[in-house]
């Protein structure tokens, strides 16, 4: 029905000044109306021939069980892994019960088929792209020894310049 009123419509805007160029417009309009459909429906159907890239970050630490916050997000507990966006720098948080807690960051580089530009053909080619990056942390154990504790203070206090009171 649509496409009836799309034809019409440019048979009332273009007058034929004789029956051939009547003929003649109708066979461009339907072969215009053929190409359009053709397009359309090869857009349809590539559209659901595109691959995906899938993005995932893998976090392990020894020991295993700390509890991750990628950004001041909590993710979860390690070994995990975490999809995400984009690429670039991660601030990284990792805590567990008898281990000092770590405050670092991650790197999360792109591979070559998915930078700048070479993403795009990425997207839309017909293959799932698979980008992994991996991250290992090393948790130290907390050191409750208050004898070492007063040591490290009486010497940090010797390079600041400060001088120590005895009580």
């Amino acid at each position: 029905m649509r496409a009836e009123r799309y034809f019409l419509s440019y048979k009332v805007i273009i007058s034929p000044q004789s029956p051939a160029e009547s003929i003649c417009s109708d066979t461009i309009f339907i072969m215009t109306g053929q190409k359009n459909i053709a397009l359309t429906t090869l857009l349809a159907v590539s559209a659901f021939l595109c691959g995906c890239v899938e993005r995932t970050i893998s976090i392990t630490s020894d020991p295993s069980g700390a509890l991750v916050w990628l950004n001041d997000r909590e993710v979860g507990r390690t070994p995990i892994e975490v999809e995400f966006l984009h690429y670039g720098k991660y601030d990284v948080r990792l805590r567990l019960n008898g281990y000092e807690s770590m405050l670092t960051f991650g790197d999360a580089k792109p591979p070559w088929w998915d930078g700048l530009g070479a993403d795009f053909f990425a997207e839309i080619m017909p293959a799932d792209l698979h980008s992994q990056i991996s991250w290992h942390y090393v948790l130290e154990p907390i050191n409750n020894d208050l004898g070492a504790l007063i040591e490290r203070a009486n010497n940090l206090r010797s390079t600041v310049g400060g001088e120590i009171e005895d009580d």
